[in-house]
C-alpha cells in the first residue's frame, strides 16, 4: 500500500465542508499531518468547482459563501467581480485559503475503502494507508452523477451526457438536444444550449418558479425540511429541490425567447430520440441529463450502518453525526449540502467529534 500514517481525525474531501472543518481544527491548535489529515481526490484545490463549465461566471452562479475566517471577495480583483469564471475564481480562493490557514492536503489521493478494527478506522487509498480515531467525510456528490434508467436507453444512437460532462454550448451546435431536469443547472444549460441550437425541455414534475427574494427565513425552512428527513434515516432531498427556481432576469429572457416550453417526462428512449406515453416522439441527437447526483459514500459502506430504505440515521446539532457510529460525521450531506450549510457543518462536526473522542 506504500506510505502509512497515523492520526487522530481524518478529513476526506477538501471542498467547502472539508476546508471548514480543517479551519476549526487549526483554530483549536491542531496541526495537519500530526493531529489531523486531509485527503482529496482532486489534483488541485477547488473541490467540485474546478470541474464546472466555463460559461458559469460569478454573475450567473447561484452564490458562493465565504469560508470561515477569509472573504471570497477579497481574493478577487475589482475587474473580476462579475465575469470571471467560477471554475477559476473558486479554486484560486480555495488554494489561497489552504495556504492562509496553514494546512497541507494529500492530493490527488482517492479513498478506496474505510475499515474498522479495534475501534480504529483504517483508511485505504490508491497510494497510501492511514489510521484515525474519527472521520469527517466531506466528499460531496460530484463523482456520483445520477441518470435514471429508462426503457430503450441502450438503443439510443446519439449521445447521453450528464451535467458534469458539459463544457460549452458550442459543442451542441447543429444537434437537437433534449434537456432533462428542473433544477438550476438544467435551466442554466437550457439557456446556453438553446442559443446555439434547437432544444426540447422535459421534467418529471412542473417546475415552480419562485418570485421575490429568497430570504433567510425561506432558506432555513428549506434546509429544515431536508434535515428532518435525515434525522429519520431517510435519503436526503437536495436543498434546491425544496426551494423552487429563482425567477431571474435570465429566466425572464428565456420566457421571451419561448425556450421554457416544458414537456412531461418521456416514457421510452428510442434509437432516434424519445417517446411519450401517447406515442408521440421527438428525434434527438443528444440527451442531456441534469438529474442530479448521489452522495459519494461507497468508501464508507463497511463502517456506516444503513437503514432498511438505504438511508443513514443522522443526529447532532446540525445532523452531521451518524447516529449508529458517532465517530463518523458526514459534512455536506443532506441539510449541509449547500455552501453555507457546509461551513456550519464543518464547525459542528469538529466540536461534536472532539467531544465524542474526548480530545
Amino acid at each position: 500500500m506504500g506510505l502509512r500514517y497515523k492520526t487522530r481525525i481524518a478529513i476526506i474531501g477538501a471542498g467547502q465542508a472539508g476546508l471548514s472543518a480543517a479551519y476549526h481544527l487549526r483554530k483549536s491548535g491542531w496541526e495537519t499531518g500530526r493531529d489531523f489529515i486531509i485527503l482529496d481526490e482532486a489534483p488541485q484545490p477547488g473541490g467540485a468547482w474546478q470541474y464546472r463549465w466555463d460559461s458559469l461566471t460569478l454573475s450567473t452562479v447561484n452564490r458562493i459563501h465565504d469560508l470561515p475566517g477569509m472573504s471570497f471577495t477579497d481574493s478577487l480583483a475589482d475587474a473580476e467581480a462579475k465575469e470571471v469564471q467560477a471554475n477559476v475564481a473558486v479554486p484560486r480562493y480555495f488554494s489561497l485559503y489552504e495556504k492562509t490557514i496553514g494546512i497541507e492536503v494529500f492530493r490527488p489521493m482517492k479513498v478506496l475503502q474505510v475499515l474498522r478494527h479495534d475501534n480504529v478506522f483504517h483508511i485505504n487509498t490508491d497510494s497510501a494507508s492511514f489510521s484515525a480515531l474519527g472521520i469527517i467525510n466531506a466528499t460531496g456528490t460530484w463523482n456520483m452523477p445520477y441518470i435514471p434508467e429508462y426503457p430503450g436507453a441502450a438503443s439510443f444512437l446519439g449521445e447521453q451526457l450528464h451535467t458534469r460532462d458539459y463544457k460549452t454550448a458550442e459543442y451542441f451546435r447543429g444537434k437537437h438536444v433534449v434537456v432533462v431536469g428542473g433544477g438550476i443547472s438544467a435551466i442554466q444549460l437550457l439557456d446556453a444550449v438553446s442559443k446555439v441550437t434547437s432544444t426540447t425541455w422535459v421534467t418529471r414534475r412542473p417546475p415552480i418558479f419562485r418570485e421575490g427574494p429568497f430570504d433567510d427565513v425561506a432558506g432555513h425552512q428549506a434546509v429544515q425540511m431536508v434535515e428532518n428527513r435525515v434525522r429519520q434515516g431517510l435519503a436526503p432531498l437536495s436543498v434546491v429541490s425544496v426551494t423552487g427556481l429563482p425567477l431571474t432576469e435570465a429566466v425572464l429572457r428565456m420566457k421571451e425567447r419561448g425556450v421554457l416550453h416544458r414537456l412531461p417526462m418521456f416514457t421510452e428512449i428510442t434509437a432516434e430520440g424519445i417517446k411519450w406515453e401517447d406515442e408521440s416522439e421527438q428525434k434527438a441527437d443528444v440527451i442531456l441529463w441534469n438529474t442530479g447526483f448521489k452522495n459519494s459514500l461507497s468508501h464508507l459502506d463497511a463502517v456506516i450502518p444503513r437503514e432498511a430504505n438505504d438511508g443513514i440515521l443522522m443526529d447532532g446539532a446540525l445532523a452531521t453525526r451518524v447516529s449508529k457510529e458517532p465517530r463518523i460525521h458526514l459534512a455536506g450531506y443532506g441539510p449541509s449540502a449547500s455552501t453555507i450549510g457546509a461551513n456550519r457543518a464543518g464547525r459542528a462536526a469538529v466540536r461534536e467529534l472532539m467531544e465524542t473522542l474526548g480530545l
